[in-house]
Order: C-alpha cells, then sequence, then structure tokens
C-alpha cells in the first residue's frame, strides 16, 4: 500500500507566529493528520526530507507511511500550502485513509507522441494542452500516478475530451460524474492562428486573381 514514508513528531504549539519559528529557526514544516475518526494531530517534519519527497509527483497520489513518534499510519496528501514566491513549503495536510477509503485527487495528464501525431508533423498543427491535470474518484488503493493521453493518431481538427481518457477500472473522472455537459476539452491541435489567417490571405489573393489569369 505505502511506497513512499515521511518521519514526523508531535508539535503542541500552533498558529502563525509558531509555525514561522518551527521553518525558520528548526528547519520543520508544520502539517496536520486528520480522518478516519480520528481526532486530528498536529505534526512536524523535517523540511529537507519533505522537499526531497515533493520532487517526486508520485508523491501526491500514492499512499504514503506517516511515521509519527514512531508509529505509523496511512496517509495521503490533501492540501498543500506553498509560499507565494520562494520554494517554500509551508504546512501539509495528510488524510488518514487504507486501501478501500475513497477519495477525490488531482491526477497529473502525461502526453506522449505529441511531435509524431499527423496533426504536427505532417499538417503544420500545434498542440494545445487545456489541461495538465485532472480530479479523480476512486478507491485509494486504486488511484492512479498518472493518466496517459496518447497524441499518435490526432489530426489537426482533433479535441480530446474528458470522456475520452482512458482509465483504469474503478476510476472515475469527478467532473463527468456530474453529467454529459461536463465533458471538458484536455487537449487539441489546431493551426496556429498567425499561420490559419496567412494561409487565409493567400487563398482569397489567389481566388482574386483568377479571373485575369483567364
Amino acid at each position: 500500500m505505502s511506497n513512499f514514508e515521511i518521519n514526523a513528531v508531535s508539535r503542541e504549539l500552533t498558529g502563525t507566529s509558531a509555525s514561522r519559528r518551527l521553518r525558520r529557526e528548526q528547519g520543520l514544516t508544520p502539517g496536520i493528520v486528520y480522518g478516519a475518526s480520528k481526532e486530528a494531530a498536529q505534526v512536524t517534519m523535517e523540511m529537507k526530507e519533505l522537499n526531497k519527497a515533493f520532487e517526486n509527483e508520485g508523491f501526491f497520489s500514492h499512499i504514503i507511511k506517516l511515521n509519527v513518534n514512531g508509529k505509523s499510519e496511512d496517509v495521503m496528501i490533501k492540501d498543500v500550502q506553498r509560499h507565494a514566491y520562494r520554494q517554500e513549503i509551508l504546512h501539509v495536510d495528510f488524510l488518514r485513509v487504507n486501501k478501500d477509503t475513497i477519495i477525490k485527487q488531482h491526477i497529473p495528464l502525461h502526453f506522449i507522441n505529441e511531435e509524431a501525431c499527423k496533426g504536427v508533423k505532417l499538417q503544420g498543427g500545434k498542440v494545445t494542452h487545456v489541461m495538465s491535470d485532472v480530479e479523480v474518484i476512486c478507491a485509494a488503493g486504486d488511484l492512479p500516478e498518472f493518466i496517459e493521453v496518447d497524441m499518435i493518431d490526432a489530426e489537426v481538427g482533433t479535441i480530446i475530451h474528458l470522456s475520452d481518457l482512458k482509465l483504469a477500472e474503478g476510476v472515475k473522472v469527478l467532473a463527468l460524474t456530474h453529467g454529459a455537459d461536463h465533458d471538458a476539452s484536455v487537449v487539441n491541435v489546431a493551426i496556429p492562428k498567425g499561420v490559419a489567417e496567412d494561409e487565409e490571405a493567400a487563398d482569397s489573393a489567389e481566388g482574386e486573381e483568377a479571373p485575369a489569369a483567364e
């Protein structure tokens, strides 16, 4: 169940000032653990250890073993507060889970074969990403690390929607559970605007010159 592990210790002092001192003076990042009908627990983690874990995007979509004072709990990240302009994690919310816990989570999209698709390679199109991640609902144990979007068959004019995403059994796009009118576009292939306008102008010019040539 757990592919990642983080060590933490309990903390008693809370509030903005106390959290600021933890980060600046002790190199610790504050957090909270809640859920599973248990009392919420305030914790701190080594900032360096947490930053290293955050480098792996899978950290956000896997069950994590959180060791609090030597006692482990299975959790998942539910919220992260980051500094406005510094690469600094200010606070992390963890949700207690097991493999059957139904959760909602944002999962990154991995686009492949963009440059190799017909729309780009042969038709001069450009791929435009409308989304970089999508929120899904499923059991924690079934949560995918990422969702792959294969562009190999995409031509100019192709629009891939949420309903076109290939998901594992038991995983659903949250937006689609609200109805078909929430089937938003994820990515599309189109001729760049400037190029399209130039082509239209060229076609128009050719049409105007045709009678004179006769």
